[in-house]
């Protein structure tokens, strides 16, 4: 028996209350220039180290051991979904986010911003975290200058500071391709082609981005810091089932940057607009506590600091977050689970493959009785290390959410 057929079956009904809080990147290590600490460890954080005294902590790998996850796949393994199984586009994510509504055929793409030297170098990938302002411009004189590329439409959306999006609408057209990004700066924009060599949609797809490639950029050439772009995840939306067909579980979603509300409506979470802080995300939770089930609630500093290499400021962001907790605890759900979806050490300035550290509150979550929640007390608590996919079913658990199996 398929596993998930499996837990639907021992699935009950409850009236329990389940809140995911997800500190994305918040996994760190422990070197030398850090004095021996991560900023889980270095932050001040009463109101977690209080939650840690009646909880359980482990660790939790995002995909598989030694591998690096993107921000989809760490999450989709958080809401339960195997991130090998299910590979969507980060494109189709950000797309959905933004509130685009996709087409089938629709091929969407990831877009960053950047700055290319005169050789055509990636010089910076963010183009200095450009303004969000200044993103919007740009997508507008994308959008009066290219309408279409070969026989396809070109829609371009603006997300937030240097991100946006491209869509791609035609006939025969397929994801996923390769990235048009070096993933790395000191190096040119490679070209996206297909990840199935036989697949003639792809290649079709791939030659409309390099027409978009043509088309785009001596339109931006002359702006500075951003007179290029990077095109990742580029790919169509596949078909997958909702968090309530799985789980039998009303979602919603409580984030800000686009990708994060795109993956919760991909799952068929409610997105919750209007919130801007975590402070803000909180109280809208609290208001919106009866009418819903679950609750994915997205903090994002912790990892654009790591992806800085910003030690204090990972730290000064981890101590923001637990200062606002108190507001979420108002109506304290029935199963509390704050982790991240992956791991973003300062050290590497990126995410990793490290597991990340995952509290678990319940009333029958058990006491690890350990001090604080840190990378160190998750090594020593009763939920050991287990793959993020697992996480939503032990919380489905702690809510008394499972007949027993068997005489």
């Amino acid at each position: 028996m398929n596993l998930d057929d499996f837990y639907s079956k021992l699935t009950i009904p409850t009236k329990a209350k389940l809140a995911l809080v997800v500190l994305d990147g918040l996994g760190d290590l422990a070197t030398a220039e850090q004095g021996f600490l991560t900023p889980l460890e270095a932050a001040t954080t009463p109101n977690l180290d209080a939650l840690a005294r009646v909880g359980a902590q482990g660790r939790m790998i995002p995909v598989a051991p030694g591998v690096t996850p993107g921000s989809g796949p760490g999450h989709l393994g958080l809401f339960g979904y195997d991130p090998i199984e299910y590979q969507v586009g980060r494109g189709v994510i950000e797309a959905l986010g933004l509130g685009v509504e996709l087409q089938a055929g629709d091929v969407a793409a990831r877009a960053n911003f950047c700055t290319l030297d005169a050789k055509g170098i990636v010089t910076d990938r963010r183009a200095g975290r450009i303004a969000t302002e200044v993103t919007e411009e740009l997508c507008a004189l994308l959008t009066r200058k290219v309408k279409t590329a070969g026989d396809a439409e070109v829609i371009i959306r603006p997300g937030k500071g240097h991100r946006f999006v491209v869509i791609f609408r035609g006939k025969g057209l397929e994801g996923p391709l390769t990235d048009a990004d070096p993933n790395r700066e000191g190096l040119p924009i490679p070209t996206a082609g297909p990840t199935n060599p036989k697949s003639v949609k792809q290649k079709k797809s791939a030659a409309l981005v390099a027409q978009f490639y043509q088309q785009a950029l001596p339109i931006i050439a002359r702006r500075k810091p951003a007179n290029g772009f990077l095109l990742r995840g580029i790919a169509h939306q596949p078909a997958i089932a909702t968090v309530e067909e799985r789980y039998g579980l009303r979602a919603a979603c409580l984030a800000v940057y686009p990708m994060y509300k795109g993956l919760a409506q991909l799952v068929g979470m409610k997105k919750i607009e209007g919130p801007q802080t975590i402070a803000e995300q909180f109280r809208r939770y609290v208001a919106e506590y009866d009418h819903f089930d679950y609750f994915f609630i997205h903090f994002k500093y912790t990892d654009m600091h790591g992806e800085d290499g910003n030690f204090e400021a990972k730290k000064k962001a981890i101590e923001d977050f637990d200062a606002t907790l108190p507001i979420l605890l108002e109506k304290r759900p029935d199963v509390l689970a704050i982790t991240g979806d992956h791991s973003t050490p300062c050290a590497l300035k990126g995410h990793s493959w490290h597991p990340q550290p995952v509290l678990l509150v319940s009333a029958y979550s058990g006491w690890d009785k350990l001090e604080r929640f840190t990378e160190t007390g998750a090594n020593l608590g009763s939920l050991g290390v287990f793959e993020s996919k697992y996480l939503i079913r032990l919380m489905q658990a702690n809510a008394r959410m499972f007949d027993k199996f068997g005489a």
